[in-house]
């Protein structure tokens, strides 16, 4: 009979080890994937309204069948290259993740362009395969694009924005969830819980707007629909990545993450200030180490309360020293001992006129000799 798994052994089933794992393909896979799924998503979801209307004999798509094709075509694909890049196939869940801290801006940006790149493939290759009915003209008749307004559905541009952005942030909310490597029940589950999410936002905003919450999926279909959807398109690229925030804030402010932030993600771009050190402690600092490479101390009260500065060192060329108040090069003074008087002599050195305080005497001039001892040489103290 079998038994159960002790929970303390090593071989115990964690949730972790059933969680949805990292993507494991390459960088050029990744955005190869990208493309490959939104390609598909597009020409599957678009293609079922356009092919249908314009074909004779088959009647008319309906909200149903559209939204089913979006997202099995989401769900399809996401079983299929989800084990490469993640299967997102739409810039605003990349947005998303970046947000959460779960990808890096670099990378979102890179999926990003592979998937809208993969979003106009698709809707030239329906473009292609629409040609075949003559009930079809090319840059006319819609690609199924998404719309607002007098020359759309008739909804209001408020609105417009105000349901792309709640139905972007409810769908990448989801994706969040079901994609989180503590909650391993939806492991295996995930690619169809998103599927039948966005089936089921298409069923709600397909009347309003032809549902987006894909920056990609719209920017596709209205290159080939003609100008009035360039002209209402910035709303579906704008709405939809303001959700993705939104959804993307939401969900760890409420349950947390899984894993620390990956470094380059969030919306925190500042540099952590670096710490200051005052100024007396930098300026003895340098002090010390300037003052130990020119073998003295720094003088004056005010150097020694800036931290026991130095003074700079003179510069010197050719026979030249430089004034660095006048501005010019001086010619350089030879350096000569002070007179000084005997009583000062007698402080700094020992001269042969001792005893004559208040007269300045030629030893007392050169400072610091010993008396001659007679044998001709004259020694000078260090």
């Amino acid at each position: 009979m079998a038994t159960s798994p002790d929970p303390t052994s090593s071989e115990a089933v964690t949730p972790a080890a059933t969680a949805p794992s990292a993507p494991d393909g390459t960088p050029a896979q990744k955005l190869a994937a990208e493309a490959l799924g939104t390609a598909v998503l597009v020409l599957v979801g678009c293609g079922s309204l356009v092919l249908a209307s314009s074909s004779s004999g088959f009647g008319d798509a309906n909200i149903l069948s559209v939204g089913l094709s979006f997202g099995l075509a989401v769900t399809v694909m996401a079983y299929a290259v989800g084990r490469v890049s993640g299967g997102h196939f739409n810039p605003a869940v990349s947005v998303a993740a970046a947000v959460s801290g779960r990808m890096t801006w670099a990378e979102a940006g890179r999926y990003a362009g592979a998937q809208v790149v993969g979003g106009i493939v698709g809707a030239l290759v329906l473009l292609v395969l629409a040609l075949g009915n003559d009930r079809f003209e090319a840059f006319d008749t819609s690609l199924a694009a998404n719309s607002w307004g007098d020359d759309g559905t008739g909804y209001a541009l408020w609105a417009a924005l105000l349901v792309e952005i709640v139905l972007t942030a409810l769908f990448v909310f989801v994706i969040l969830a079901v994609t989180d490597r503590r909650s391993s029940v939806n492991a295996a589950f995930a690619p169809l819980v998103i599927g039948l999410t966005l089936a089921v936002i298409h069923f709600v905003a397909i009347p309003l707007t032809g549902t987006s919450v894909n920056p990609a999926r719209s920017i596709g279909p209205a290159l080939f629909s003609g100008v009035d959807p360039l002209l209402q398109l910035w709303v579906f690229i704008v709405a939809p990545l303001l959700g993705a925030v939104a959804g993307g804030l939401a969900y760890p402010a409420l349950f947390g993450r899984d894993a620390d932030p990956v470094e380059g993600s969030g919306l925190s771009f500042s540099r952590p200030a670096r710490a200051q050190q005052p100024v007396a402690q930098q300026g003895g600092q340098q002090g010390w180490s300037q003052g130990a490479q020119q073998g003295g101390w720094a003088q004056g009260g005010q150097q020694g309360q800036q931290g026991w500065a130095p003074e700079p060192a003179p510069i010197i060329q050719d026979g030249w020293q430089w004034d660095p108040v006048a501005g010019q090069w001086k010619p350089l003074e030879q350096p000569q001992a002070p007179q000084q008087t005997g009583q000062q002599t007698g402080q700094q050195g020992w001269g042969p006129t001792t005893g004559q305080t208040g007269q300045t005497g030629q030893t007392g001039q050169a400072g610091g000799q010993w008396p001659d001892e007679g044998d001709g040489r004259t020694q000078i103290r260090p």
